[in-house]
Formats: C-alpha cells, structure tokens, sequence
C-alpha cells in the first residue's frame, strides 16, 4: 500500500508540474500536459448529472424491443423527404408504424428501423447533392434521361411520367421540372 502511495504522489507531482525529469521522453511530456489540461478543464467544469441519471428514452412510448420513439421517426421523415407533401409524408409514417407496432415484426422491428433510417438518410444525401449540382449539369443530367427514355417500356414510362408530375421523384424541385419536361419533349 506504502509503494503504492509513493507512486501515486511522484505521478501526482510529475502531473503537476513540480518535477520535471531532465531526460524525460517528449511524448510523454506532452501526453502528461494533455492530460493535466483535462483534468484542469473538468476541474473548472460545472458538475452535471451523474452518467447514471442520463436521460433515457420513455420505454412507455418506444417501440417494443428497441428504444425508438414514434416521433424520432417522424422527424427523419420530415427531414429526409422535404420534396413530399406533409399528407405524403404522414402516409409514409403512418404505414411504417403499422408495420412497427404490428406483432407479428416483433423480431425485425430493430433491422426495420435501422434499414428505413439508412434509406431516408441516403436519399436526404442525394438530395443535398443535387440541389448543389451546377444548372448546367443539371440540364446535361436531363439530356442524358431524355436519351434513355426510348429504351423504357410503355408501363415504365407512364409509372414515371406520374412520378415526374406529381413529384415523387427524390430530387430537387428544379431538377424535378427538367426531367420533367424532358420527359415530355416530342421524340
């Protein structure tokens, strides 16, 4: 116990400051200046709550098995799909609810969560992307759709002819209105 006393004071005085060995490694010198810096920070720091009174998420309001709450999902979607409508995107979040809450997904509802958050996020990226694409790459990118449009089939087209009108498509809303009217440019 003595030993370890000794120890713990040599440290305590080498943190400090007061000894400083003349051969003394300079990584070692200046892990120790971090680390004096850390503890003089956290010594000036106002005390916050315990780790153990963090706050934890309402388990009366997540879904069963994960710690989610039903109004996490909500804003992800509103933040990831802007482009929609706030009646499209209840819809969206209605129907992956009913899924959540449904019994029978007890045991996916976690990867359900974790793959739904992983899309919207990404199509929230591409987003972003898009809207700070040049305009003329953005008229080169409409071109480019025009030209592939003869390859689709008739079903094809019309499923995105009504995407394209009623603006489901994840991009931007100018964007939107090129592929559009490349959509509709005679052929």
């Amino acid at each position: 116990m003595g030993r370890a006393l000794r120890k713990g004071v040599l440290f305590t005085l080498l943190f400090a400051g007061f000894v400083v060995p003349a051969a003394a490694d300079p990584m070692v010198m200046f892990l120790l200046g971090v680390a004096r810096e850390i503890v003089e920070s956290h010594a000036h720091r106002p005390p916050g709550p315990p780790p153990d009174t963090l706050p934890l998420p309402d388990m009366s309001k997540v879904y069963p098995g994960t710690s989610v709450e039903p109004e996490y999902l909500r804003r992800l979607i509103d933040d990831c799909f802007m482009y929609l409508s706030s009646s499209q995107r209840r819809e969206i979040f209605d129907t992956l609810h009913a899924a959540l809450i449904d019994p029978k997904n007890a045991a996916v509802r976690g990867p359900m969560i974790e793959y739904f958050a992983t899309k919207a996020l990404a199509v929230r990226a591409a987003q972003l992307k898009l809207a700070e694409m040049p305009w003329r790459d953005k008229e080169k990118l409409a071109e480019e759709f025009r030209q592939e449009l003869p390859g689709l089939s008739e079903e094809d087209r019309q499923n995105l002819g009504k995407l394209l009108r009623d603006g489901l498509l994840p991009v931007p809303s100018d964007l939107n209105q090129l592929l559009l009217a490349a959509f509709e440019a005679p052929r």
